[in-house]
């Protein structure tokens, strides 16, 4: 079978989503990193009326002549507004806010008034009809859309809709992302491991991606290579009704890579299988009735990567995020001379530093797919395409950021 290119496998996969999650509505104060399902509206005008940008004085603009001595007739605070009209020669003790009283049409800032708190105050300097005051409906008006639906919901947006008036939100599901390591060299972090058996990692790693990107996880633990174990934990996850089923390792070729061939027992059409890149040749993807099924590379940092670039936007599409097959990568500059390229797509592990002509990105030497403190310790991806020229220090080329 040829090698799928990344960009190829990257739209079939994206392709395979079965449509954006169904919507639940959620209290605000559960809504924080939800996407929002539908656009929302003001349900009223922010701010409700006039108010004072600026502790002061709410005055006639045409009486701010210095030296004039205005005579102060009350006072209007934030909840505690003026109840009376202000005439001429007469000033309102105000504090941001406040409401403007009626006849006001400029703030006089207190540091511009002599006499602050005393019965009389003389003007220090004139100021413009309208200065520091904010207008009804500065921020928005009822009616006005406020937030487009496939907006993530950070602390802006979450803030933008509470002051809207919205209690709750209509959010897309979370989708549930059921993970399962393979393989009888498996044990858990903290177990007894064995003379031919290594601690797993890919779970916890891959259950970060995905809970960073806006999903649930559901471990399924780990399945020894056999067929019996395989299909009964894939069942869980079509029991769950999850909507993506992650396999870690097992789907080669080998006399023990068995993940292939039970996903295919179990009903699975196959997508692709084998991706010109490097570190993530042997990833697979299909479909498995409604439910998305991704078979990851057993390395560590192989799967890790792919994580990156498939699961992170297949989570997007889930939610109805706008363009999840967006270019993720940045421009940079090659710290060290980089030699020519083959047929796959390389990922290398690499250190990141910032000057004045942009990043400076430096790929490690040590690029082993299961060498684990290589990739905590890079902070880019740096990205050689297929066939790529040797690159020199100081050439251009292409980056992901890690952190």
């Amino acid at each position: 079978m040829a090698l799928t290119p990344v960009k190829v496998a990257l739209r079939a996969l994206l392709d395979s989503v079965p449509g954006a999650m169904a919507v639940e509505t959620l209290p605000l104060s559960q809504c924080a990193g939800r996407v929002l399902a539908r656009d929302i509206a003001a349900l009223r005008t922010q701010p409700p009326f006039a108010n004072s940008a600026m502790d002061g004085y709410a005055v006639r603009a045409d009486d701010l002549v210095p030296a004039n001595e205005l005579r102060v007739i009350g006072e209007s605070a934030a909840g505690r507004s003026f109840a009376g009209s202000l005439g001429a020669g007469e000033a309102v003790r105000i504090f941001t806010g406040a409401p403007i009283p009626d006849g006001a049409d400029t703030i006089l800032i207190q540091e511009n008034a002599d006499g602050v708190g005393q019965p009389t105050i003389r003007v220090r300097e004139s100021t413009p009809k309208g200065r520091h005051i904010r207008i009804a409906g500065l921020d928005f008006s009822e009616g006005d859309v406020l937030l487009a639906a496939g907006r993530a919901l950070d602390s802006a947006a979450l803030g933008l809709a509470a002051a809207g008036g919205h209690p709750a939100l209509a959010v897309r599901r979370k989708p549930l992302v059921a993970i399962l390591a393979t393989g009888d060299e498996l044990v858990l972090p903290g177990e007894p491991v064995g003379p031919d058996q290594i601690v797993a990692s890919n779970s916890f790693s891959l259950a970060a991606i995905v809970e960073a990107a806006g999903g649930t996880v559901l471990d399924l633990g780990i399945a020894r290579d056999n067929h019996p174990d395989l299909a009964q934990r894939i069942a869980r996850a079509q029991d769950a009704d999850a909507d993506v089923l992650i396999t870690l390792g097992g789907a080669s070729v080998g006399a023990h890579d068995l993940v292939q061939e039970a996903l295919k027992r179990a009903g699975m059409d196959l997508g692709f299988w084998k991706i010109a890149m490097r570190p993530g040749k042997p990833m697979m993807m299909g479909r498995l009735g409604r439910m998305v099924a991704v078979g990851l590379p057993g390395n560590p940092v192989s799967s890790i990567v792919c994580g990156h670039l498939f699961i992170a936007p297949l989570i997007e599409a889930l939610l109805g995020l706008p363009d999840p097959e967006r270019d993720r990568s940045e421009p940079a500059i090659a710290g060290i001379d980089m030699p020519a390229n083959d047929e796959r797509e390389d990922y290398l592990r690499s250190d990141l530093s910032y000057s004045e002509a942009g990043w400076i990105v430096t790929p490690f030497q040590k690029q082993d797919s299961s060498m684990l403190g290589t990739l905590a310790r890079a902070r880019a991806l740096t990205i050689r395409p297929p066939f790529a020229e040797p690159a020199k220090q100081g050439d251009p080329c292409r980056i992901i950021r890690l952190r």
